[in-house]
């Protein structure tokens, strides 16, 4: 097994939590954050209480979840800056959520945009 498989396979084996810190880490190294479409838009996931869009911290984990029901979608590369500017406040406006970087057994963190946002933002550019 390659390093690279084998990283992917212990990210998978991570907390909630674990996969949270990593893919903010991720965002931060790579400034693209990803998510799934496919010709009707973005994959939206549905908790008990939120509406959600799934985010992933590379490609190759976004397409991990591209299986079954979601074979036909593909990722998509949104830039930090992009996501900062436009989609934080669009799901906000829509009051959507941010599931953060699932696996097929366990959605993850489920959060506002703006606390992502806010994990990805310097303390000292804090809009605060």
């Amino acid at each position: 097994m390659s390093n690279k498989a084998k990283s992917v396979s212990e990210l998978m084996n991570l907390t909630p939590e674990g996969r949270y810190d990593y893919m903010v880490e991720q965002i931060k190294a790579e400034k693209t954050i990803w998510t799934l479409q496919d010709q009707d838009g973005c994959v939206m996931l549905t908790t008990e209480d939120e509406d959600c869009i799934p985010m992933w911290p590379s490609e190759e984990t976004a397409a991990l979840w591209a299986v079954d029901e979601w074979k036909e979608c593909e990722p998509l590369a949104i830039p930090l800056s992009e996501f900062q500017e436009r989609w934080v406040s669009g799901m906000e406006d829509d009051d959507l959520f941010i599931a953060v970087f699932p696996v097929q057994e366990d959605l993850g963190v489920v959060v506002p945009p703006y606390e992502v946002n806010e994990r990805l933002t310097p303390k000292s550019q804090a809009k605060h």
